[in-house]
């Protein structure tokens, strides 16, 4: 393990370099997610097998309205057993589909709104120890009602989706004392407060 006063410069963040991979197995192919066993070279020269969560990643939404609320869907999660409070958000499950377009579409789908101004919040990676999925959270503003796009059938745990206007300040509450713990919500709830804190300056273009 090494230790060093480097800033988070560019050339720092975005190191190009990869470990070797000798040999990649499929384990499991799912209907989102598939499981592939890698066996990878460290730096010492010796290998080591990896599981790797292969996810076509996702987007979020933080819809923020005029009165200073943040749009929040409460929604049943099987691998938790349990409701989470979440923001409208989804796979990328539409191929060539930009991001952006995702979100939008997202936003009418859960909350049956359209926003008049986006900008991209932040992107994160859900755990990058066993998986790839990157996550991009976009901050939607100037919000009004939209009907849902005609191909949306609602189904599944969306048939007793409920959607909310919370005070910012009361879901930042929630996320520290744990009620919010759904990753997106989270990580998307508190840059968006910094952003607040701010004046909602050094935004970065929607696409």
């Amino acid at each position: 393990m090494t230790e060093s006063q480097a800033s988070l410069s560019d050339e720092v963040v975005t190191d190009p370099r990869t470990y070797p991979t000798l040999s990649i197995r499929s384990a499991f192919e799912g209907k989102v997610i598939s499981v592939r066993q890698d066996e990878v070279q460290m730096s010492d020269g010796a290998y080591e097998h990896r599981d790797v969560v292969v996810h076509p990643g996702a987007v979020g939404v933080i819809a923020i309205d005029d009165e200073d609320r943040i749009v929040m869907i409460r929604q049943y999660r099987h691998p938790v057993r349990r409701y989470l409070w979440e923001v409208p958000a989804g796979i990328k499950d539409v191929a060539e589909e930009p991001l952006l377009e995702t979100a939008r579409r997202e936003l009418a789908e859960e909350a049956g709104l359209q926003a008049g101004r986006w900008d991209r919040l932040l992107d994160f990676f859900a755990s990058p120890g066993g998986s790839n999925e990157e996550i991009t959270v976009f901050l939607a503003r100037e919000l009004s009602d939209t009907a849902r796009p005609e191909d949306f059938v609602v189904s599944a745990e969306e048939l007793d989706l409920e959607v909310r206007r919370v005070p910012l300040d009361d879901a930042l509450a929630a996320v520290r004392s744990g009620r919010i713990r759904n990753s997106i919500a989270v990580a998307g709830i508190l840059a968006a407060v910094v952003a607040r804190a701010t004046d909602w300056q050094h935004l970065r273009p929607p696409g």
